[in-house]
């Protein structure tokens, strides 16, 4: 057995013309950890606020109200930043989120919203489709951090509370009652 070891070993290991097939495995190996190790590292890159910043549409017009939000300022100096809200966090559906923002950076380009005039043109349809992705992943980003099942209802005020109890018997997500809780609300977003 252990000649047949020796000989699969050696098979491995010698060169067939310029590389071994374990040189080849080992350059591969490494390949693939430094690109891996890149790719996730510009994911995690373009998750900053900084990089959602560097886009003066974002900077200019959604960035400023959101500075006047509980998300931005609150008593308990939590902050959610851009990708807290608009990127998921596990790998899969950030990759995925990542994909359709290729769709963002050719409206950039073409400068579908690069005026306040142009982005307030386009502003509903752009709340609705972040809306509509909020209510199909049951508001997945917010319930990273607000999980109605461990909010203390007794603590909340009543409003807030029978609005709660009524979204839990009505099984709505966060979405349904939360817009315009980090943006201002856009002119007709109350018609359908």
């Amino acid at each position: 057995m252990s000649g047949r070891v020796k000989r699969l070993w050696r098979w491995f290991w010698s060169p067939t013309a310029k590389w071994s097939l374990g040189s080849l495995l080992i350059v591969g190996f490494v390949g693939g950890v430094v690109f891996w190790g890149g790719f996730n590292t510009a994911m995690e890159a373009t998750n900053t606020e900084t990089f959602c910043l560097s886009c003066h549409q974002m900077r200019n017009f959604v960035y400023e109200e959101y500075k006047d939000t509980v998300h931005y300022r609150n008593r308990t100096g939590v902050r959610a930043v851009c990708s807290d809200c608009h990127v998921p966090k596990s790998w899969v559906h950030k990759f995925g989120r990542k994909i359709k923002a290729t769709n963002e950076l050719y409206h950039y380009i073409l400068g579908t919203i690069s005026t306040r005039e142009k982005f307030e043109a386009r502003r509903l349809k752009l709340a609705r489709s972040v809306w509509r992705t909020m209510k199909s992943t049951n508001s997945r980003e917010c319930r990273n951090c607000h999980d109605i099942t461990a909010m203390d209802l007794t603590k909340q005020e009543n409003r807030s509370r029978l609005r709660h109890l009524t979204a839990i018997k009505e099984n709505k997500t966060c979405i349904d009652c939360h817009k315009g809780i980090a943006h201002h609300l856009p002119a007709g977003w109350d018609k359908q």
